[in-house]
């Protein structure tokens, strides 16, 4: 117990006597010394007593399609620090092949009584889905934040990556490198930040090269899933049809691109440049690393909870959309166009 006390004395700059005083709850610390102990407890790793532990503001549900993309179990580590440090606990439901759907996971955390909740990738962005079931969740008197993919039909808060800037990034990257046949590989056509990949594409694309958005959709770009298989077919598609660079809507398809590279005989970037997006954990140390668009990941998380419990406390947002501006990462899976493969042009 010295120990601790001295640790804990020596971590807030304190005397083990004030430590001893506010562990036992007793009088005559001043505010700010008091949280400096506690927070003390919680760098060292030591549980407060339970006396001294924050009472929770409530749930915060945080619903993700999934966990495999490393992308998702990011953004769920910045929402869940992020409500964590205002008091709120969070519950992440993950719906999974066969388990649970949207609706079913709204519905377990509304029935436990959940403050709020932010929807990431949800049902919101497939132009195809039903949106009453929001309206609902909102006659119901539950705030919600929906996270990639704005609808126009839903009177809610968005949070999105700017999709369209990020292909002009990643197209103005390649072409100034001397690549002209880029190709994009991206998830199917109904959701909505696939559509913004396509219109930011086709835009840059046409005026890098004077195309027409119906030769550039036809000729240089790839629908298929959002996993390492679905952009080595995709990425094989576009290859075969003489792509020099492979611009890909999610870092896990671009590792399925560098595959499908390889599996044609072809070196990643010395034959073709292939880009991601995300900025996953670990790509910085594939081979070779990848050069991605960075989606900003810990503002978008911050914005998700700070404009949920604006919702919460009774100030909500307008049904508008934040929009956060992506980076390009420049690594090693680009380069310049190999000499006996460039055009003049696509």
């Amino acid at each position: 117990m010295t120990a601790r006390l001295a640790d804990i004395a020596a971590q807030a700059g304190v005397s083990e006597a004030t430590v001893s005083r506010v562990l036992n709850g007793r009088p005559g610390v001043a505010a700010a010394t008091r949280q400096s102990v506690l927070a003390a407890l919680d760098v060292l790793g030591y549980e407060r007593p339970v006396r001294l532990r924050r009472r929770s503001a409530g749930l915060v549900g945080l619903i993700t399609p999934e966990l495999e993309n490393p992308i998702f179990p990011a953004l769920a580590q910045v929402i869940g620090q992020a409500l964590t440090r205002q008091g709120y606990t969070p519950v992440l439901a993950t719906q999974t092949p066969g388990g649970s759907t949207e609706d079913e996971l709204t519905e377990m955390l509304v029935d436990r009584g959940v403050a709020g909740i932010i929807f990431v990738s949800g049902l919101h962005a497939d132009t195809t889905a039903d949106t009453g079931r929001y309206e609902q969740l909102r006659a119901q008197g539950v705030p919600f934040v929906l996270v990639d993919g704005f609808s126009p039909k839903v009177q809610a808060p968005f949070i999105s990556p700017d999709d369209r800037a990020a292909m002009r990034l990643a197209v103005t990257h390649l072409t100034s490198l001397g690549h002209t046949r880029i190709g994009l590989a991206l998830g199917p056509r109904r959701f909505v930040p696939v559509q913004r990949k396509i219109e930011g594409f086709t835009r840059t694309m046409g005026e890098r090269f004077a195309l027409g958005r119906e030769e550039i959709e036809a000729d240089l770009i790839r629908h298929s899933l959002y996993t390492l298989e679905g952009g080595q077919a995709a990425a094989a598609a576009l290859m075969e049809r003489g792509c020099t660079a492979v611009v890909c809507a999610s870092d896990m398809m671009a590792l399925g691109a560098i595959r499908a590279a390889r599996e044609r005989g072809l070196e990643v970037p010395d034959d073709v440049s292939v880009v991601g997006f995300d900025d996953s954990a670990l790509v910085a140390f594939t081979d070779p690393p990848l050069t991605t668009i960075r989606k900003p990941v810990p503002a978008m998380g911050q914005a998700a909870v700070r404009t949920l419990l604006e919702e919460i406390g009774g100030t909500p947002a307008p049904h508008s959309e934040f929009v956060f501006m992506p980076e390009l990462v420049v690594r090693g899976s680009t380069a310049s166009c190999p000499p006996e493969r460039a055009r003049r042009g696509p």
